[in-house]
């Protein structure tokens, strides 16, 4: 969403950009100190939060939008975040990586 405008969630779209460019600024700022920085962007994800915060109507086909035509599951996020707190993420910094079922923006 910090890639692409949302006309209806104008604050919280700003947010994600500003987040994508601070991560790319610190990681610059950090690597001299051997410090990684990264942004894990997940896209629809199934949590508590979705029924609670959403009409009914919208909750029925959340995730949807999405290539594999389904939200994600926040178990489907945890390898990411493995892969970049492990050795074998040791040479990835400044990225922002998107689990997002195929969704653009």
């Amino acid at each position: 969403m910090g890639i692409v405008g949302n006309p209806i969630l104008v604050d919280y779209t700003a947010t994600k950009g500003a987040i994508h460019s601070f991560t790319k600024s610190l990681a610059i700022q950090l690597g001299k100190r051997n410090i990684r920085v990264n942004c894990v962007a997940p896209g629809p994800v199934w949590t508590p939060n979705i029924p609670g915060t959403m009409p009914e109507d919208e909750v029925k086909n959340f995730g949807h939008e999405v290539a594999l035509a389904r939200p994600g599951q926040p178990e489907e996020l945890a390898p990411v975040y493995v892969l970049l707190a492990s050795s074998e993420g040791s040479f990835i910094t400044g990225s922002i990586i998107e689990v997002t079922g195929g969704k653009l923006g």
